[in-house]
């Protein structure tokens, strides 16, 4: 994502026509193409009028996701149905409070529309194929109706969730938490298509510390392996040691706190001896 105050970049796709991909190469390239637009800065104060003028088909309210579109969103009941969970997941994985304001969703019904959209109401964001844009008057998700929408949505949506209960998020945990939670719940811990790739990666001896992580302050810096990690490290803190786990609550927890809360690398060090190594064997290990 790009945030001006907060970074959130996903994909810079247009009207390119991409077919679905499962192979996690080609997913992470286009990932990195794909930016999640998160920008936090001031805009033209029209935008909230705007939307509420625009000629919404069809709306949705359920849980904290307040969604309208301009087509019909039958075909997406069940994933709306499904939505109000991520919330519940990151309140019970997280230890993170419920949303303290709704999150609002803008469909649109295809990549012209929504591109015309994006470039006549935000014309400084960098245009994406699915946005979370955090703006003065105005704070939604923005996507358009295709093959992999419900995969952004939970992207975007996990975003937007973390950003309306804490003050900053670093970028890679960020990411790394969109990154995991972007799946359907089954297939999160043990069918994500980043495993393939990650184990390739590791046979060969790439691994991307958490040190490595934490100097990526902007999404231009991070890359495939930056992406793929980030969301490593989310799954060894979620599904490793319980240590591990208990600093990831305890740091996010300390977020939301306006004190200094310093790295996660040095929390986790200090609670997961060798964490690096046991980083790999978790791996190295994990199956169903």
């Amino acid at each position: 994502m790009t945030h001006a105050a907060l970074p959130h970049h996903r994909c810079p796709t247009s009207s390119i026509c991409i077919p679905p991909r499962r192979i996690c190469d080609l997913r992470i390239g286009f990932r990195i193409l794909q930016f999640v637009v998160c920008v936090s800065c001031c805009w033209s104060g029209r935008s909230g009028a705007v939307l509420a003028q625009e000629p919404w088909a069809d709306s949705r309210q359920l849980g904290p996701f307040v969604c309208q579109a301009t087509f019909p969103l039958v075909e997406y009941d069940r994933l709306f149905a499904e939505l109000p969970e991520l919330q519940r997941e990151l309140t019970r994985t997280l230890g993170l409070p419920a949303a303290h304001r709704p999150i609002h969703i803008y469909l649109f019904s295809d990549a012209q529309q929504h591109q015309q959209y994006v470039a006549e109401h935000f014309p400084k964001v960098p245009y994406r194929r699915a946005l979370y844009i955090k703006a003065s008057g105005n704070e939604g998700v923005f996507a358009y109706r295709q093959a992999e929408l419900d995969v952004d949505l939970r992207h975007e949506c996990t975003h937007a969730l973390l950003h309306a209960v804490l003050p900053d998020v670093p970028l890679w945990l960020d990411e790394g938490l969109a990154e995991y939670f972007e799946m359907p719940p089954g297939q999160r811990a043990f069918d994500h298509p980043h495993f393939e790739a990650l184990r390739w990666n590791m046979r060969l001896g790439m691994v991307r510390t958490i040190e490595t992580l934490e100097e990526r302050g902007e999404l231009a810096d991070m890359n495939g392996f930056d992406y793929r990690y980030s969301w490593a490290w989310v799954h060894f803190m979620l599904h490793g040691p319980e240590a591990a786990h208990q600093v990831l609550v305890e740091y996010l927890a300390d977020l939301r706190l306006p004190v200094a809360t310093g790295p996660l690398s040095a929390r986790l060090a200090a609670a997961v001896p060798n964490a690096s190594e046991r980083f790999v064997r978790h791996f190295k290990h994990w199956q169903h």
